[in-house]
């Protein structure tokens, strides 16, 4: 069986609006998006923290399809549990063509801030970083070129 990674981030509340954006700027479908309120109950004697279930119209879960197969994962954070934003992790996109990646970039960086502009790199035709307006940091990359 082969192993399948896949990115799961977190967002204070604001999940739908980030999936939505994401869905239209990487030609993306929205497969699923559970709110808390569609949990159903614990079973009857589980034993639980003490705390409540998040309620209302927060995402629990929220999967999205991207073209060629790769899947991102997302939930808004649970009332209560601490939240310090996206650190340490960026998200690498790979096209085909110099015109896939610019126009990828494009779609990502409004209210954004450009990291490294794209411009030619040794591993591709072009290579650029962004950070997103919703705090998520993504590498694109177009026309890979071979390894030495």
């Amino acid at each position: 069986m082969p192993t399948t990674l896949t990115p799961y981030l977190s967002f204070r509340g604001n999940t739908r609006e980030v999936f939505a954006f994401y869905a239209q700027a990487l030609g993306a479908e929205i497969q699923a998006m559970l709110r808390f309120a569609d949990m159903p109950p614990p079973p009857a004697g589980a034993s639980g923290d003490g705390c409540p279930p998040p309620a209302g119209d927060g995402i629990m879960h929220a999967c999205l399809a991207l073209p060629g197969g790769a899947m991102l994962m997302a939930g808004d954070v649970p009332p209560g549990m601490p939240f310090d934003g996206m650190q340490g992790v960026m998200l690498a996109l790979q096209y085909d063509t110099v015109a896939q990646a610019e126009q990828a970039f494009a779609a990502l960086l409004p209210g954004g801030q450009v990291t490294m502009p794209l411009a030619p790199a040794f591993w591709a035709r072009s290579f650029g970083m962004l950070t997103d307006r919703f705090g998520v940091s993504w590498a694109v990359s177009g026309e890979p070129l071979p390894m030495p």
